[in-house]
Order: structure tokens, then C-alpha cells, then sequence
């Protein structure tokens, strides 16, 4: 190809943390179906009193409660204090949050030795999650010295429960080779096991192996429905790679409209990379197919965007 592309995928060794904490405030009750506030009342009345005889369960409902509806800093001092009282009492989900708070410096001063503590007591139950951002911590060296080595022994064990972005983060060490010898059919192997979970960054990376035909033959329709599997999910890179293949015709046909429409629901996405991909390919195209791609774009699907996350995708044009 001799034109240059905004990066489809991103070409930097980064990895994703989870940000499990965030996924479960979603689904607190004020996310979901309503609920009268005398019922919310009455729950958290009874998690309290549970919370109070010592059930680390409810310490650690409580604390959620307190620290995703948190409207004052005492709601979230209180939610801390449940937290780590369910985490004194080993209770896995409550030394994950715990680990997190501390990683983040989230109602709690930033403190990596302490939230490599509380990752390391949940991540030897099992808990997969914990063991995912042990790995991360490793990888880069927070708390404790940078260990490849560890970090891919972690997101191994993660993984191997199915943990997707221990996946996507294990298939991305195995692709370049960091702490461990570089293996395209491992990280093929785990790319697509996350790509099967639905995972966005995943299935865009995968569309990468199959563009560049890295250890599997090229293959740019598959390369096309993958990265489209990823766009229509709101990831802005794969939307850009999406216009891109339609305004190369490779994989799909070739078709300006779309690309354009495609390049404008990356930038909206926060792309900014594929604005001049759509100036340049604007020039070429007529009014009539500028309006088409603009009421395309504007008609879309809000497609909700991924969590934030520090991993990558590679660029189509970087291998």
C-alpha cells in the first residue's frame, strides 16, 4: 500500500488494566431498573446491619453501594472502611477493589506496594481479575520491579480462567515477544479467544493478523469483518480501519460513502487521526455523495465506547 493510514491499530506495547470497579457501579441499582428509593433504603438498611455482626459479603455489597452512589466525602470514607473490612476477612472481590483503590488513588492515597498486596492475597483465590492487573503491575513495574516474566505467568493464570483482556493482554506479549519467545500462534490462539468473547480490541487485533497474513494467510474479507465486529461496537480505531478497507475497496467493496461515514464516527469517537484521512478523501468525492456519507454518519447507532483502557491495536501499515 503506498498510502499512509491513521493507525487502525495502535502500535505501542501497552496493555489493558480491567476497570472492574467501573463495570460494577454500572450495574448498581441507580444504573439499571429503577427502584423506589424506600426499597434502596431498606437494602442498604439490611446490608448495614449484616455489615455490622462481621458478614464480609455484605461489608463489601455495602461498600460498593456507598462508594458508586458516593455523594460526599463521608460516603466515601464509609464505603473504604466496608471495603476493607471484607477484605481483612479475605474475601476475594473486596481485595480486588481494595488493590484498585490503591492503584488509583481513588478514595484512598495512591499506593502501589498496597495495591500490589491486596492484587496478590485475591489473585491466589482465583480471582481472575485481580490477577490480570497483578500481571499489568509487573508489565510496568508499579509496586515492584518490571517482570515480564511474572506479568505473562499472571495473564496465563487470568486467561486461562477466560478472562478476555488477560487474554488480549497475554496475546500481545506473545506477539512481541516480552517475556517469553515470541510465538504468533499463541498470540493468534488468545487474540481469538478473546475476539470470540466479543471483545472489541481483540477482534481488531485479529484483523490485523489476517490483513498482514501473520501466521494465518491474508485474508482482507476476514480482516473486514473483524475490524467491522469492533467499529460497531464504538471502538473509534477499528471505525477509522473500517473506513479505511472501504476507501481501498480491500476486503469489502470499495465504496467512498461509507468510508467517509466511517472516518466520522471515529472522530466523533475521539479519533482525530482519521480527519485527514476524510479531508483528503472529501476532495474526491462529489456533493451529492458528501451528503449521503454526512446523513449516514448523523443517522448512525451511538454506539456505546469501550471502557478506557491502556491497550493497543497495531497499525494496519506498521508490520
Amino acid at each position: 500500500m503506498n498510502r499512509h493510514h491513521p493507525q487502525l491499530f495502535a502500535s505501542s506495547a501497552r496493555f489493558i488494566v480491567l476497570v472492574l470497579l467501573l463495570a460494577m457501579f454500572a450495574a448498581a441499582p441507580s444504573r439499571g431498573v429503577p427502584q423506589s428509593a424506600s426499597r434502596t433504603e431498606t437494602s442498604v438498611s439490611v446490608l448495614q446491619a449484616r455489615a455490622e455482626q462481621g458478614d464480609a459479603r455484605a461489608q463489601y455489597q455495602l461498600g460498593k453501594i456507598l462508594l458508586a452512589h458516593s455523594g460526599s466525602p463521608t460516603d466515601v470514607a464509609n464505603g473504604v472502611k466496608w471495603i476493607r473490612a471484607a477484605a481483612a476477612q479475605n474475601y476475594a472481590n473486596a481485595q480486588f477493589v481494595l488493590g484498585y483503590l490503591y492503584e488509583r488513588g481513588q478514595g484512598v492515597a495512591r499506593n502501589y506496594a498496597l495495591a500490589l498486596q491486596n492484587y496478590q492475597a485475591a489473585a491466589a483465590q482465583q480471582h481472575s481479575t485481580a490477577q490480570n492487573n497483578l500481571a499489568s503491575m509487573y508489565q510496568r513495574g508499579l509496586g515492584v520491579p518490571k517482570n515480564p516474566g511474572k506479568a505473562l505467568e499472571w495473564y496465563l493464570a487470568a486467561a486461562r480462567q477466560g478472562d478476555s483482556v488477560a487474554q488480549c493482554n497475554l496475546a500481545s506479549l506473545y506477539y512481541l515477544g516480552s517475556g517469553t519467545a515470541r510465538d504468533y500462534g499463541q498470540s493468534l490462539r488468545w487474540f481469538r479467544s478473546a475476539a470470540e468473547s466479543g471483545m472489541p480490541e481483540a477482534q481488531s487485533n485479529l484483523a490485523f493478523f489476517y490483513f498482514h497474513g501473520i501466521g494465518v494467510p491474508r485474508d482482507y474479507a476476514e480482516a473486514a469483518r473483524l475490524v467491522r465486529l469492533a467499529a460497531e461496537q464504538g471502538l473509534p480505531i477499528a471505525q477509522s480501519g473500517l473506513g479505511y478497507l472501504y476507501e481501498t475497496g480491500k476486503g469489502v467493496p470499495l465504496d467512498y460513502v461509507n468510508a467517509y461515514s466511517w472516518y466520522s464516527r471515529a472522530i466523533a469517537g475521539g479519533d482525530a487521526s482519521s480527519a485527514d484521512r476524510r479531508k483528503e478523501l472529501a476532495r474526491i468525492m462529489t456533493r451529492e455523495q458528501l451528503r449521503q456519507a454526512d446523513t449516514i454518519a448523523s443517522g448512525s447507532v451511538t454506539y456505546p465506547g469501550a471502557q478506557p483502557a491502556s491497550t493497543g491495536v497495531f497499525s494496519l501499515l506498521s508490520h
